[in-house]
């Protein structure tokens, strides 16, 4: 297999790939939910979920930098703390691919398999298929939310909506700022950073273009967001908030909504239409992240290794792709609502986060030699930093999510378990003393 010729990434479709696992059909709704929790402020939130993430993203920029591996998020905190915190990370991380928003009916179950199918077969041949396809999705995903921002300003802005003072900036106080951090999709949106470290073993020159790729992304995601916010505070007409305030702003669909009342049908239709968009082209990144992190699981013997075998011509994980696929048709079937199951899984996502700073750091004193071209002075502040806020927004998502986040935890146990007693004979006292 030395002798096959892998098809790499560029770094301008790296930050393609991560800005079609960023910029999901999220943005169509989350300004909407934002500003009904916490008003003018929901901009704050936004800000305060970019600050979040982007430390988190740092942590794992300089690990991924270091090790630029498919599916290498699954692998970091073992190097650092062994197998077991090792898996347990990996197990919180790779369950955030099988989120799906909305209720499925009977009968659209079977269109969701065959959309299931399509987005497991643009993946399943080769990478240079895949990255050709993002590539175009990522373009449209960029130019709506810049086109719908230009429009909707241009076409009538209330500077007044902002409030003349901090009482009507922040009508519901601070807390419902870091509420509609949590509650309203915010962190959700941002958390796709990882496609970038995830596809690192198949990027041009990986040590550096991690650290582009994931810097570039994040600092465009966050602009058209926080802008996005901006747009749909001013774009509200005064009358309607003078009659209901924002907790009474319930559309369906806040920018089509608001095209809507302007009249500018065609952006609704192209609204519309991103609302089918995004998601197929989130879903086509993240059958390619969520196959790599699953086969990168297996390196560490706990799950079985032909999870981990790579197609012979394409150097894909295949069979990875295809237990992804079974097990997202179960879970569909099973949890045709699957609101509750995205707040639990989410918060899931953050506590495999919460490994990042501490991984960085723990390594940093271990083993200092090794080779780092991403390598900040201030990593030894931004990483305690990183694991509190990250440990904050786990407490917004409040109870009972923390419980039934440690439940969806626990499930991979087990799993670990008996691959660890009947194949390793591991002292797991030591491993227990190694995760602190």
């Amino acid at each position: 297999m030395e002798g096959i010729k892998r098809h790499k990434i560029g770094l301008f479709s790296a930050i393609l790939l991560a800005l079609n696992s960023l910029i999901g059909s999220g943005w169509l709704f989350g300004s909407g939910s934002a500003a009904k929790i916490a008003g003018p402020a929901a901009i704050l939130s936004w800000i305060l979920g970019a600050v979040i993430i982007i430390a988190i993203a740092l942590t794992y920029v300089e690990l991924g930098a270091m090790f630029p591996e498919s599916g290498g998020m699954s692998r970091y905190a073992q190097y650092s703390h062994g197998s077991l915190l090792g898996f347990v990370a990996a197990w919180a991380n790779w369950t955030k691919n099988f989120i799906k928003d909305g209720n499925i009916t009977f009968a659209g179950l079977g269109i969701v398999f065959i959309f299931m199918c399509i987005l497991t077969m643009i993946n399943f041949w080769s990478v240079k298929i895949m990255t050709h396809f993002t590539n175009l999705i990522s373009i449209f995903k960029i130019l709506l939310p810049t086109l719908t921002i230009v429009v909707l300003i241009c076409s009538g802005f209330h500077a007044q909506n902002f409030g003349s003072n901090v009482h009507e900036f922040m009508p519901y106080g601070t807390r419902s700022i870091f509420e509609a951090t949590s509650v309203s999709g915010i962190i959700m949106s941002y958390d796709a950073f990882q496609t970038v470290i995830n596809m690192g073993g198949e990027l041009k020159n990986p040590r550096k273009n991690i650290v582009r790729g994931i810097l570039i992304s994040m600092i465009i995601t966050a602009a058209i967001y926080i802008m996005l916010q901006v747009t749909f505070i001013g774009a509200v007409e005064p009358s309607t908030l003078a009659k209901v305030g924002w907790h009474g702003i319930d559309f369906t669909s806040p920018f089509a909504d608001l095209a809507i009342i302007l009249g500018i049908n065609w952006l609704v239709i192209l609204l519309y239409l991103d609302a089918f968009v995004s998601p197929f082209g989130t879903g086509v990144a993240f059958v390619a992240t969520a196959s790599r992190a699953l086969a990168a699981m297996t390196h560490t013997r706990h799950l079985p290794k032909w999870l981990g075998r790579l197609n012979q011509k394409y150097l894909i994980p295949r069979y990875a792709m295809i237990a992804d696929l079974v097990l997202a048709v179960i879970l569909v079937s099973l949890f045709q609502n699957w609101n509750l199951l995205a707040t639990v899984i989410t918060a899931s996502t953050l506590i495999a986060y919460l490994t990042g700073p501490v991984t960085v750091i723990t390594l940093r004193k271990a083993k200092p030699n090794l080779n780092r071209p991403f390598k900040p002075r201030y990593m030894l502040y931004l990483a305690p930093i990183a694991f509190v806020l990250t440990s904050l927004a786990i407490y917004w998502s409040m109870w009972p999510t923390t419980i039934q986040v440690i439940l969806v935890i626990a499930l991979g146990l087990p799993i670990y378990f008996y691959y660890e007693i009947r194949y390793q004979h591991s002292n797991l006292k030591e491993q227990l003393r190694s995760c602190w």
